[in-house]
């Protein structure tokens, strides 16, 4: 799936985008363990990163994915992963549903706010009990007239500290666990940047890495959502949110495909850095290792764009998209932890991008589908499985 000139036109204004509007300013976001998402999601809004496959009819570019994957790499280069990831969300994770199965009301009203960036929103389907085993999620939605009752609560919501609306994933039946499920946009504030409804309640969440993305615990108590805010038809949420993974899955592939810029600033350091009465680069060990990462990262690259080319052209790539997921997880903590080691000391050192990367990279293996799930996936779909 080779880029055109539109393609890395794109690649380059989210480059700029990376280096004005958010490098310069992680190292204080990260210490306050937050970044001003409204701001930011503002002006990303208006470069057209929330809209870049959305119809047009509501504010989007109408591309295909291919575009979003390749907004995704470049955003990878980003010095704090976590502000990436929370755009991420925005993009691929809380909104193609609606987008492609929502109705037009819907998509007028939350859609396309979501686009231009006015609002900040998040996916919720990780419970405190279920995490990658999506079908065992436990809030209910039980129909009450023109409304749904929303009960139960929602783990690790990237963007939950702010979130203005959540695109929810909730039991509204009694069937089969792959067909009793529902998603449904949720008003969480009264209006955009407003107080809570009643019935919300937040819990901020601290963790290892990605610290200038705000993670939270949602608690949803008798919260009443209008009938409208069905997305497609009810019972099919599981299946929505499955081909929703395809898109998550590569996306959290292509923001890694950006982690040959580790390697390039460690040998850059190690040029630098003597020891023995010689540059630590000089060590054939060193540069085998850092040759055969750069390898590995070239065949990422190649998996994850062949499995984007083929879901562009119509085909079900979950196999692929899991095995990029799978693939990407463990290469970033590869990558991340033999540079650490090369730096020595200063790459231990707190402050510096190595250890960051060390801390945001970890996350790859758990978050979106941990790597026994993609493994589990992968084995399925090979017809390993047990009958």
């Amino acid at each position: 799936m080779p880029y055109g000139a539109d393609h890395h036109a794109l690649m380059d204004s989210v480059r700029r985008f990376v280096a004005d509007e958010i490098d310069p300013y992680v190292d204080a976001w990260e210490e306050a363990e937050c970044f001003p998402s409204r701001a930011l999601f503002k002006k990303a809004g208006a470069l057209g990163l929330f809209g870049i496959t959305k119809p047009v009819a509501f504010g989007g570019q109408g591309l295909d994915f291919s575009y979003s994957l390749a907004a995704g790499e470049a955003l990878g280069h980003m010095k704090a992963q976590g502000v990436g990831m929370a755009l991420a969300v925005q993009s691929d994770m809380a909104t193609p549903a609606i987008a492609e199965f929502g109705s037009d009301a819907l998509r007028r009203e939350y859609l396309a706010p979501a686009i231009a960036g006015d609002v900040v929103v998040a996916i919720g389907v990780s419970e405190t009990g279920a995490g990658s085993d999506v079908a065992s999620i436990k809030t209910t939605a039980r129909r009450d007239g023109d409304d749904y009752v929303i009960d139960g609560g929602k783990m690790w919501i990237t963007n939950g500290m702010e979130a203005d609306w959540v695109c929810l994933l909730a039991n509204t039946g009694d069937g089969a666990a792959h067909r009793n499920k529902s998603l449904l946009v949720v008003p969480l504030r009264e209006t955009p940047g407003g107080p809570d409804r009643a019935g919300v309640t937040r819990r901020k969440i601290r963790k290892f890495g990605m610290w200038c993305s705000d993670t939270a615990q949602l608690f949803l108590d008798d919260l009443r959502v209008p009938a409208r805010n069905l997305v497609g038809e009810e019972g099919r949420g599981f299946t929505y949110q499955m081909k929703q993974f395809q898109e998550e899955r590569l996306n959290a592939a292509a923001r890694r495909l950006a982690m040959g810029q580790l390697i390039d600033h460690v040998a850059e350091y190690l040029r630098e850095r003597k020891a023995f009465g010689k540059a630590l680069l000089d060590n054939q060990f060193i540069q085998f290792k850092l040759a055969e990462l750069k390898t590995e990262i070239e065949a990422l690259r190649a998996l994850t764009y062949r499995a984007t080319e083929l879901y562009v052209a119509g085909q079900d790539v979950t196999e692929l998209a899991s095995m990029a997921k799978l693939k990407s997880g463990r290469l970033s903590r590869e990558v991340a932890d033999w540079c650490m080691q090369f730096m020595g000391g200063m790459g231990y050192t707190w402050e510096n991008w190595v250890s960051r990367a060390f801390r945001d990279y970890r996350l790859g293996s758990i978050g979106g589908g941990a790597d026994e799930v993609m493994l589990q996936i992968i084995a399925r779909r090979m017809g390993l499985e047990r009958r």
